[in-house]
């Protein structure tokens, strides 16, 4: 019998975040989003940031439904990456459709001056 492999899996094999370029990871549930670097060489989590964060609770607020407040959170971590002196890095999309929230996410990070 045959097992078949996940696409999880094959494409954890090509995404691979170094010390000098961490890897972006989204996770997107019914209400909320987060966002990780990750050195995968290092097996170490440099930063993480969420809409369950405290110290975004007022922009949070703020913000319109639930792609507003990706925007805010993908905003607020690219800041707070290019603060640990990191440009470059590797957006890994977890497996979720690159729209919407995850979208909305990646593109608030770029315009605050991350490259991927």
């Amino acid at each position: 019998m045959q097992v078949k492999k996940k696409k999880y899996t094959r494409r954890k094999k090509v995404i691979k975040g170094t010390a000098e370029r961490p890897r972006l990871v989204v996770f997107r549930s019914n209400k909320n989003i987060s966002g990780q670097l990750v050195d995968d060489q290092n097996n170490k989590v440099i930063l993480g940031l969420s809409t369950l964060n405290k110290e975004i609770e007022k922009e949070l607020k703020k913000a319109e439904g639930k792609v507003g407040q990706a925007e805010v959170v993908g905003k607020k971590l690219a800041e707070k990456v290019l603060a640990k002196k990191y440009k470059k890095i590797i957006f890994d999309r977890n497996g979720y459709l690159f729209h919407g929230r995850v979208k909305a996410l990646a593109e608030s990070a770029r315009k605050a001056g991350l490259e991927f």
